[in-house]
């Protein structure tokens, strides 16, 4: 089998976790070796960052934020995502470098050169070989985040209670990069229900897997 490195990425809201979830779940099922991840948080390491980036009541500085996300991905590569990979898997990562171009970069402002320089640092020049984008209208995500945080199944955490101004930045970001590298950047619409954003996902993985010769037992 194939290995290949695919993310996931979006807006809050967008609903990229759950689907990340089924398509791993659909993929197994089809008798491929899958592992799953995600950033903050795909190590040991990770998981203590992630608390401490994401903890609401935390005050965190820009350039600690964007520092302590890289120092969470070169752990992530080297530590998991490229062992993975060596051995044959389909790794499925919820959010990667993507995530900084669009929240550290487009959200807080840092200037194209500083990030491009932080990401290549962190990943070593590891890209993935499709990204999903889970491109969803803001306020449609602020409500999704708000029901669930309302109904327990979510937290609000620090990027949670950033303003829609911040979030449309990173919208754009994201469609912006979908744009420039439509080779591997696929952009699925978010805003009809779970299962439609599911066989969304699921035709667009399964062409490239294909395209790839991974072969379904």
């Amino acid at each position: 089998m194939a290995a290949a490195f695919i993310t996931f990425e979006g807006i809050d809201g967008s609903g990229k976790s759950t689907q990340l979830r089924m398509l791993a779940s659909e993929l197994t099922a089809r008798g491929l070796e899958v592992v799953t991840t995600r950033e903050p948080g795909g190590t040991p390491l990770g998981a203590s960052l992630r608390h401490a980036l994401l903890d609401a009541e935390a005050e965190v500085d820009p350039l600690a934020e964007l520092l302590l996300y890289a120092a969470d991905r070169a752990q992530h590569v080297r530590t998991l995502i490229r062992p993975q990979l060596a051995a044959g898997r389909i790794v499925i990562s919820d959010r990667y470098s993507d995530a900084t171009v669009a929240y550290q970069g487009a959200g807080r402002g840092f200037p194209v050169n500083l990030i491009n320089e932080v990401v290549q640092l962190a990943t070593e020049g590891l890209k993935p070989d499709l990204t999903l984008v889970f491109d969803l209208d803001v306020e449609e995500g602020r409500l999704r985040q708000t029901r669930r945080t309302t109904n327990g199944a979510n937290k609000s955490d620090r990027l949670d209670m950033e303003t829609d101004a911040f979030h449309t930045r990173v919208r754009e970001a994201y469609q912006e990069i979908a744009r420039r590298e439509p080779e591997r950047v696929r952009v699925i619409d978010a805003s009809g229900s779970i299962a439609e954003t599911h066989l969304r996902a699921v035709q667009v993985v399964e062409l490239f897997l294909a395209q790839r010769g991974t072969q379904h037992s």
